[in-house]
């Protein structure tokens, strides 16, 4: 009689009691079946781990390096191509003789082509920030953080045990230690060379933390790469926190800076070197509750004027100025100490005190409020500060005009009297050019080039401090229009020179006041267009040295809605791709003189550091691909050895009545089983098989945050893939053992 149909469920029990009675062969083709799965999932962990490595180095190495936008670009890209990367262009010419290899003109042309471009941050700021606050857009998914720099100096003082006041500029301090210990005068460019060159963090003291995108004053990346040792992180504008190395130190400078050291230690270090003595180096610690309490003062920059008899008196000239700056000045607090996480490979910061844009917004604030910026922006022309006139090349020549008369009606009698003679002491050009053709008449013939000759000579060996004749040896082969040229500067100097002391002695008997009825009748008869050309000669105004704009940012105050620089922060290359998109489509949008221009350093750094790390992933791709195809060939023959070994077993089930469906069924079943305990067995043997293997990597890589790492996701899809490649394997010879004959199955031994 046939055996009634037995569904799927019913050949799945059957199987399952099936393997439970051969456990051991069972958990043999299981263990087999896995070596496969292990082979992929181990594959799979150390992928991951390097992939989430890579993640971080990204992460850490775009915190330190982001899309750095400036309101001045200098387009260095090509020449850096031209240096770094390789040459593409394939010549096609032969290989039978030595031929030119155009360096020079490369060089040339990609020097040519460096230009410096305005960059207005103003209108891109406000689109970035439209961008940014659609949190779902995929641009305010790429980005991490945002920062704005304004160049704006923080005056920040504290004191030494001595009770002296330090300014806490390392540079400005280390100026001033040159100074005294080496005798130079003026060792500001050393002290400017040695901050360029990196020594370490005391160059570069002060550092505004990155601002998270919801505006909190920290961003998250900040607590990724950096451990709270002491405190907590800064959350209001007085509040600043102090960055360590990894091993808990501070270098000296930043001590001294602090008012923790005094300047003893100098003269020891000094002297040591002086004498070439070695120096005792005393440990010295100092508590975490002990440097937080130290004392940190900022000085607003508009309260360092005040206004005395209608002049703007600094008061940081004076000591006594200077002290009651100090006492009247804002406390900043060292509310936590931090220092770099351990498996942080980079970090972002390089400062050894960082503080948040929200003390920056404070002293822009205070300075909007204060009465030497109002009183500057109330005169937009001339320099509360000194009382000049700032100097600007955008006016027209009415402009220009209206400017000399202001400068004019702003001067007292006297000044404008002395404003007359200098405008009267200008050259007019055509005056200029007669007398300087004809002062050049006295070098004509052999006898005049022969004195033109010597007098350049003369002229150029008391500025070089040498004999002329060693002069004449340099510039015995030049021609008389070279020597014309090199004279033309100094004569046309010593020619103004004289007819202004003509005029001077003209005008030395003229009253005061007829002079300025003079100036008064200049202005009335002279066109703009002439009036442009005194305002632009030197000596007629007296021009303040900084600009409006300079002037109102020696004061504190900035204008936050035009940064001078934007840094976007991005966690991954991909993300940096997606912002350098963005700018590219915002430049397609505006006209050119509101596009940005910027220089992406990091991608030509990068692009060998990129192509590696593609290379690897195909590899470890190919790997997982070569394993998968051996697993699965494996399921295969171990299934068919077993269809082969129970033979005897599937012609007694034919014999009363299991049809081939019904043995089929059985063999697919018990596949999956076997799939199912393979893919599990694989992974468990992968988890323990991680412990050793993340021990090697550490110990031959040194690198703590390279760990293999089989993500749960992962171990759940292999055991799916594990039960799809075992049935799939089990398919023909399950086919095989449902198409055998019974009356032959049944004689099999």
């Amino acid at each position: 009689e046939k055996m009634p149909s037995m569904s799927f469920w019913t050949a799945f029990r059957l199987s399952l009691k099936n393997l439970f009675t051969k456990k051991g062969r069972t958990i043999l083709t299981a263990f087999a079946g896995s070596i496969g799965i292990i082979g992929i999932a181990l594959i799979l962990a150390v992928s991951s781990g390097m992939t989430g490595y890579i993640g971080t180095v990204q992460e850490e190495t775009l915190s330190t390096y982001p899309v750095a936008l400036r309101a001045e670009e200098t387009d260095m890209m090509q020449l850096m191509q031209t240096f770094m990367m390789p040459d593409t262009k394939k010549p096609t010419h032969g290989n039978d003789a030595v031929y030119k290899k155009p360096v020079i003109y490369d060089l040339a042309n990609s020097i040519g082509s460096i230009e410096t471009k305005q960059n207005d941050l103003r209108t891109f700021k406000t689109h970035l920030e439209k961008e940014l606050e659609n949190e779902d857009g995929k641009f305010s998914r790429a980005v991490t953080g945002v920062q704005y720099g304004y160049d704006l100096d923080l005056l920040v003082y504290t004191k030494n045990e001595k009770g002296d006041i330090l300014v806490s500029d390392a540079q400005e301090l280390l100026a001033e230690l040159l100074q005294k210990y080496f005798g130079a005068d003026d060792m500001s460019g050393m002290a400017g060379m040695i901050g360029n060159m990196g020594m370490g963090t005391s160059m570069n003291l002060w550092e505004e933390l990155l601002p998270a995108k919801n505006g909190a004053p920290v961003n998250e990346l900040l607590y990724k790469q950096y451990d709270v040792v002491y405190g907590t992180w800064p959350g209001a504008y007085n509040e600043i926190v102090l960055v360590l190395n990894e091993y808990n130190e501070l270098d000296d400078m930043t001590l001294y800076i602090l008012g923790l050291m005094d300047e003893s230690f100098i003269d020891d270090v000094v002297g040591a070197v002086v004498n070439k003595t070695p120096l005792d180096v005393e440990e010295q610690k100092w508590s975490y509750e002990e440097i937080c309490g130290t004392e940190v003062k900022c000085i607003l920059n508009s309260d360092c004027y005040k206004q005395e008899g209608g002049r703007w008196v600094d008061l940081r000239k004076s000591e006594a100025g200077l002290n009651l700056l100090y006492n009247n000045a804002e406390t900043l607090k060292i509310t936590g100490i931090v220092k770099p996480n351990k498996k942080a490979g980079n970090t972002m910061l390089s400062g050894t005190i960082g503080y948040t844009n929200l003390l920056s917004k404070y002293v822009v604030a205070k300075a909007e409020q204060s009465e030497a910026v109002k009183a500057q922006k109330a005169t937009p022309t001339i320099d509360v500060l000194t009382g000049k006139p700032f100097k600007t090349t955008t006016l027209t020549d009415e402009g220009k005009k209206e400017a000399l008369m202001t400068y004019a009606s702003d001067l007292d009698t006297e000044g404008q009297a002395r404003l007359y003679e200098r405008i009267q002491c200008v050259m007019p050009a055509d005056m200029l050019q007669e007398a300087t053709a004809d002062a050049l008449k006295e070098f004509d013939g052999e006898e005049g080039e022969a004195l033109l000759r010597q007098t350049i000579a003369e002229t150029i060996a008391a500025q070089m401090n040498v004999s002329p004749e060693v002069v004449l040896e340099y510039i015995a082969e030049y021609s008389k229009e070279q020597l014309i040229e090199m004279a033309l500067p100094s004569l046309q100097q010593q020619i103004k020179a004289g007819y202004a002391g003509q005029v001077m002695e003209n005008l030395k008997d003229v009253p005061t006041d007829t002079k300025v009825t003079l100036l008064n009748r200049f202005f009335e008869e002279k066109s703009a267009a002439e009036c442009a050309l005194y305002y632009e000669a030197d000596n007629v105004m007296d021009f303040s040295k900084v600009t409006y704009e300079e002037n109102l940012l020696e004061l504190g105050w900035v204008d936050l809605d035009a940064p001078t620089s934007i840094n976007i922060y991005a966690a991954s290359f991909a993300d940096k791709d997606i912002i350098a998109d963005e700018i590219i489509h915002y430049n397609q949008s505006v006209d050119e003189d509101h596009q940005i221009q910027y220089t992406d350093y990091v991608a030509l750094m990068m692009s060998a550091v990129t192509t590696i790390i593609d290379a690897i992933t195909y590899v470890l791709i190919a790997f997982v691909a070569i394993s998968l195809i051996v697993s699965s060939i494996m399921v295969g023959v171990i299934t068919l050895i077993s269809v082969q070994e129970r033979t005897k077993e599937i012609g007694v089930l034919r014999a009363i009545g299991a049809s081939k469906h019904n043995v089929s069924s059985m063999f697919n079943a018990e596949t999956i089983i076997i799939g199912f305990a393979a893919g599990a067995f694989g992974v468990l043997i992968t988890y323990l098989l991680c412990i050793p293997i993340n021990l090697i990597l550490h110990a031959l890589t040194g690198i703590g945050a390279l760990s293999a790492f089989l993500h749960p996701l992962a171990a759940l899809v292999l055991i799916v893939i594990s039960v799809l490649l075992t049935l799939i394997s089990g398919l023909i010879p399950s086919r095989s053992a449902a198409k055998k004959d019974p009356v032959v199955a049944l004689r099999t031994e």
